[in-house]
């Protein structure tokens, strides 16, 4: 199995992953912020669709993570994220399963730093961690609305069950 097999099968499974996460979010709890400097789970669990995007982007050749292009107001409901979330990945995974979608060119990637060479893998999986990072940030926001944390990388306080691949 390749570099590139073995990214798709981490990421499909990383994807249930936290749309699992998102659909435990009770329906009223889309404003709850742990802190008031911090983004509403609204906004958090939208990053996590954004994330999805910029994967297909670096896919495509836009490597200017600068501006993002914008995307659009976050839906009202987890539902509709969480849909959103599933097809995002969905447009951005098909693209990378096309057998013409380099895993391991050099591309420039331009951030508000400046610019770095890097291989085009390192900027999908940088952006994949990104996405695992937010997850995690959402599993707190998750325990302080009352919701149920699921079990992620092993069983949760919530869900006894283990992770399954």
């Amino acid at each position: 199995m390749d570099a590139k097999e073995i990214f798709l099968r981490i990421w499909d499974r990383e994807a249930k992953t936290t749309a699992k996460v998102l659909r435990a979010f009770p329906p009223t709890s889309l404003e709850v912020k742990p802190h008031e400097r911090s983004r509403s789970t609204r906004d958090l669990a939208w990053q996590c669709v954004i994330d999805e995007r910029v994967i297909e982007k670096i896919i495509d050749g836009f490597n200017d993570l600068r501006n993002v292009p914008p995307s659009p107001p976050p839906p009202q409901t987890m539902e509709e994220i969480a849909l959103a979330y599933e097809a995002a990945h969905r447009d951005a995974s098909e693209k990378m399963r096309r057998p013409e979608t380099q895993f391991s060119k050099t591309v420039t990637v331009t951030m508000r730093g400046g610019s770095v060479e890097l291989e085009q893998a390192e900027t999908i999986w940088g952006n994949l961690l990104d996405q695992i990072h937010h997850r995690g940030q959402l599993t707190i926001y998750l325990r302080q609305a009352q919701g149920k944390v699921p079990a992620i990388y092993g069983p949760s306080g919530d869900e006894g069950t283990s992770f399954t691949a």
